[in-house]
């Protein structure tokens, strides 16, 4: 594999500070999945349908962007002695903080737990990394596992991704926080995806996605901006016990009722992502 990336990588190391912006050419299509209220469950979410999408066949890079709370290395079972803040101070090459997994077709670019974001703050460099690995063009996919909230750093991975997929539960603050989060990107975005964890049935996300619409309608945020429900996954116990065992439940527990669950959302949130390009390309 990095024999592979290696000529390109060693070219990416020397870039500028300033971005190049992503290479639409590239094979590699961005996913952001973000969720506005911390606790939902968001990095074992991302963690587990990298690992679904790589049975499937997908080359997956997972970039942990949660700063202040990276624990995608916990949950991939890495021990990384690189990191994506490595890169960003050019104390490592591209090719050094891709990280091969436990799992095959599966990388992470780990994050930094109490990394000081703002001694790089109005720079853009955190997007850059995601620009990097993009325009490597050896991926199938990139997952951005960002933090909680609509603080600078995370609005910095939404400006730059058309493939948003906000995680929530049931929980009112949770629901408010997804709002905020419509309103945001309804201004220059036209779509964003919504995934109910601990949600019993897929009618209880899909009566509460319509109940956001109609409030959206209601105080008239952009019209053409779309919701686009895509499943939910439920509750279950062992889900904290694999992972505090650095395994991923999807793995383990291949037939259980969320890992199938989950295999559901996948199919939706592939028709959704290709939907989106064809509408690009259209236009």
């Amino acid at each position: 594999m990095f024999n592979s990336i290696s000529a390109q990588a060693s070219k990416l190391v020397n870039l500028t500070n300033k971005s190049t912006g992503i290479n639409h050419q590239s094979k590699t299509k961005l996913l952001t999945i973000t969720s506005g209220k911390g606790g939902v469950g968001k990095s074992t979410f991302t963690a587990n349908i990298a690992y679904l999408l790589s049975l499937r066949g997908y080359k997956v890079a997972v970039i942990d962007a949660d700063i202040g709370l990276a624990n995608m290395q916990v949950l991939l079972n890495v021990r990384p002695h690189y990191t994506i803040f490595d890169y960003i101070d050019a104390k490592a090459s591209l090719e050094e903080i891709i990280l091969e997994t436990p799992y095959r077709n599966i990388f992470l670019l780990a994050g930094k737990s109490g990394y000081k974001y703002s001694n790089h703050s109005n720079s853009f460099v955190l997007s850059r990394i995601v620009e990097d690995t993009i325009n490597l063009d050896v991926f199938d996919f990139v997952l951005v596992d960002t933090g909680a909230g609509l603080n600078d750093y995370v609005k910095e991975f939404l400006k730059i991704s058309d493939n948003i997929l906000a995680l929530t539960t049931t929980d009112p603050s949770a629901l408010t926080d997804v709002y905020a989060l419509m309103k945001m990107l309804s201004k220059d975005k036209n779509s964003l995806m919504l995934c109910f964890n601990h949600t019993k049935t897929y009618k209880i996300g899909d009566t509460i996605s319509k109940s956001l619409e109609n409030l959206a309608r209601k105080n008239r945020l952009n019209s053409n901006f779309m919701l686009k429900y895509i499943g939910n996954v439920s509750t279950s116990d062992t889900i904290s016990t694999t992972s505090r065992l650095r395994k991923l439940f999807a793995c383990e527990f291949l037939d259980e009722t969320v890992t199938q669950e989950l295999h559901q959302v996948i199919d939706a949130l592939l028709k959704n992502i290709k939907q989106g390009q064809n509408e690009r390309s259209f236009n």
